[in-house]
């Protein structure tokens, strides 16, 4: 129960209006591969008044940011690999 009053709390309005904090959620549920989130996320964003466009936008943004950290990933494994001399 305390953890939906607090779920509740943060999607307020604040300092990022519900509006931005609902692309936020759709970008993470992206990353995080989430089909119920995205769905979830999908509607708030269209209910919050976000068109097709920003919403694309928004998956674009965590796909890069999630890219670039399996980008990384791999230079770990070079570096790794090159250490093991195998």
């Amino acid at each position: 129960e305390k953890f939906f009053d607090w779920y509740s709390e943060v999607f307020k309005d604040g300092a990022l209006s519900e509006r931005e904090k609902a692309l936020i959620a759709l970008a993470v549920a992206h990353a995080t591969q989430c089909p119920y989130c995205i769905d979830a996320y999908t509607t708030a964003c269209l209910e919050k008044g976000s068109d097709l466009d920003q919403m694309t936008e928004a998956v674009h943004v965590a796909s890069a940011i999630q890219g670039g950290a399996c980008l990384i990933h791999g230079v770990q494994m070079r570096g790794h690999a090159e250490r093991l001399g195998m």
